[in-house]
Order: structure tokens, then sequence, then C-alpha cells
């Protein structure tokens, strides 16, 4: 049985949740399909991080990518907001918004960054896509984010 636009919207809730408790990665792995071949995808160009443009497949991908993401990364005050449902794709959308910080430079930046999620029938996520400021976390990446000056047009 298709799940309910409700019922997706609280298993995504569930998983954005995960995060802004920044839930270890055995309770945020749980979320994913055991039944369906997972990806995670974090949109941008490979050579401005080594998390961008890259697929990482499986649970052991899924793995992979959020360790991958705490050796560089680390955030606060993470938070959801315009949940999109669509029962007949089974997929949510997510705005979020948060600060991160490159661990290596300890340069932060807010951002706004979306989510979109697909599930099973199970409520399980079988794919995770992201995107976020991808120019931010380079220039947090190369100590140069706060030397970058806005630009007025």
């Amino acid at each position: 049985m298709t799940p309910t636009r409700k019922e997706l919207s609280q298993a995504s809730q569930t998983f954005c949740n995960a995060f802004a408790e920044k839930k270890n990665l055995a309770a945020i792995l749980s979320l994913f399909s055991t039944t369906h071949e997972v990806s995670v995808v974090e949109h941008g160009l490979p050579i401005l991080a080594p998390f961008l443009g890259r697929s990482f497949i499986g649970i052991s991908g899924a793995q992979q990518y959020f360790r991958l993401i705490s050796s560089l990364l680390s955030y606060d005050s993470i938070s959801f907001s315009d949940y999109v449902v669509d029962p007949e794709s089974m997929k949510v959308s997510v705005k979020g918004k948060g600060t991160f910080t490159w661990l290596s430079t300890k340069q932060s930046w807010d951002e706004i960054f979306i989510y979109t999620l697909d599930f099973d029938d199970e409520l399980k996520v079988v794919q995770y896509q992201i995107w976020a400021d991808s120019g931010a976390a380079y220039l947090a990446w190369h100590g140069e984010l706060s030397h970058a000056k806005s630009c007025d047009i």
C-alpha cells in the first residue's frame, strides 16, 4: 500500500530531525531502506569539495558519505521548513538552514539548503539528494571565506 501524504510528511520530519538533533550514524542509517539500493548525492562540482558530485551507493556508501562529511564539517542550529510532499512519486523536498563550520580552517557560514528524499513503501529513504552552498564550502575549505566580499549588483 502506498504511504499517505501524512505518513510521508512524518517520515521526512523524522529523517530531518535526526540531523537537527545530531543523532548518531547508526540512528541515521536506520532510516534508510534495507529492501532497495540506496543512494546519497550532494550535488555540485567535485572540485569544490570532496563530497560533492559523487553518488554514494548502498548503506555502505551512505555510511561513507556521512563519515566523510563529519570528518570535514560540523553544524549547529539546523532547522527545517517548507516541506513539499508528493505521495504519487513518494518524494519529499524540504528547505533547511543552519550554520556550518569547516573543521580544519574553523571558518563558518550560514546556509540554506534543500533535501529531496525518495521513500520506499516502508517509509525508508531510498535516495537522499542535497543541494547546498558549495561555493561557501569551497572558500571555507581553503580558508578564504572570511576574505570573500559580497558583490553588489
